[in-house]
């Protein structure tokens, strides 16, 4: 089965219907409980998180500035 809906992918393999491929942090409680299992784990890339460019520093709408001190604050 080929989805474009995380949520949908989840319920799958949660169903059972195969692999998929999930970021861990959103099926730590069903590896942990041993309902789910980690497969190719040497091949996942890790998360660094995530990045936020922008052309200036200098110039930035207060919009724009508001963004990134939330983003940072979380």
């Amino acid at each position: 089965m080929i989805v474009n809906d995380g949520a949908l992918a989840l319920a799958a393999v949660r169903a059972g219907a195969g692999l998929g491929y999930i970021m861990e942090q959103d099926v730590a409680e069903d590896i942990a409980a041993g309902r789910l299992i980690q497969v190719l784990d040497e091949w996942c890339p890790t998360f660094p998180g995530s990045f936020l460019y922008h052309s200036s520093r200098r110039q930035s709408p207060p919009a724009l500035r508001a963004l990134i001190d939330a983003l940072r604050w979380r």
